[in-house]
């Protein structure tokens, strides 16, 4: 299943060179930590999934984050709103980091030159644009132009100041993984947003578990080296978070149900 999904939205890898996007890190887990996978301008589905966040953590004690994985625009209807949403202050009592991913990178690089990276809007610009009021027509020059000046300067600013990863003890969250054998520093930025293979298969650093979404699946896939988050919710109506608390447990909360899962003990295949 993995394979096929990963087939229908695409696999393309871009060229561009790196863009030198921030690399967080912390020293210390914070209390709990909810890692959410690829909005793709699902809102109503990211503000259920909040509410569940929020009822979930009332009873913690300590820092509370979330952190999103990227791909907030694109293939949904409402990126435009979904950016509006992540610029405002996060729910009371959290802090919120948001990573960019490969979908906010091919905008950017569109924006750039149109005439060269016009797979953006087969990609889920057509819908970006749309939710900025633009009907995308069949020439992208003509697009960029519209987009440029119709997105807000605030959004185009957030879009290029998004970090890439974030690195916590024992885990890094970043959108799409990384590559085997080589440290968090020397990874190149292209790999973050866009790889699939031979990440997805491993083998991955030994302590070091990866929170990454981009790959999509029906549920949430627990390895030992990674956990994926994407469950396609412009598809699925489910958008999925990691809960992971400061011993590293982790557990899931989705969209579309009350419920938390946990992640099985020895989740190793499919």
């Amino acid at each position: 299943m993995l394979r096929a999904m990963a087939a229908l939205f695409g696999n393309r890898h871009t060229t561009s060179r790196s863009t030198g996007r921030q690399r967080l890190s912390a020293a210390v887990l914070p209390a709990v930590v909810y890692a959410i996978g690829d909005v793709h301008g699902c809102l109503d589905e990211l503000r259920r999934l909040e509410q569940l966040i929020r009822a979930d953590a009332a009873g913690v004690e300590g820092e509370k984050w979330l952190v999103l994985l990227g791909d907030y625009i694109d293939r949904g209807p409402r990126s435009a709103q979904v950016i509006d949403h992540l610029l405002a202050p996060p729910p009371e009592g959290f802090r919120r980091f948001t990573l960019a991913g490969n979908h906010e990178q091919m905008l950017l690089d569109f924006l750039a030159a149109p005439r060269r990276h016009p797979d953006w809007l087969a990609y889920g610009g057509v819908e970006t644009l749309a939710s900025y009021g633009i009907d995308a027509g069949d020439e992208p020059s003509r697009a960029a132009t519209a987009l440029e000046a119709r997105m807000p300067q605030v959004h185009l600013d957030w879009l290029r100041q998004l970090p890439v990863s974030l690195e916590l003890p024992g885990f890094v969250f970043v959108h799409a993984g990384l590559r085997p054998g080589l440290p968090l520093a020397e990874q190149d930025e292209s790999d973050l947003l866009w790889i699939r293979e031979p990440f997805l298969d491993g083998p991955g650093a030994p302590g070091l578990v990866v929170v990454h979404g981009h790959t999509p699946e029906t549920e949430p896939v627990v390895r030992p080296w990674r956990v994926g988050i994407d469950t396609a919710a412009f598809v699925t109506g489910k958008l999925t978070a990691a809960r992971i608390d400061a011993g590293g447990g982790i557990s899931f909360l989705a969209s579309d149900s009350a419920n938390s899962l946990s992640a099985p003990a020895a989740a190793e295949t499919d």
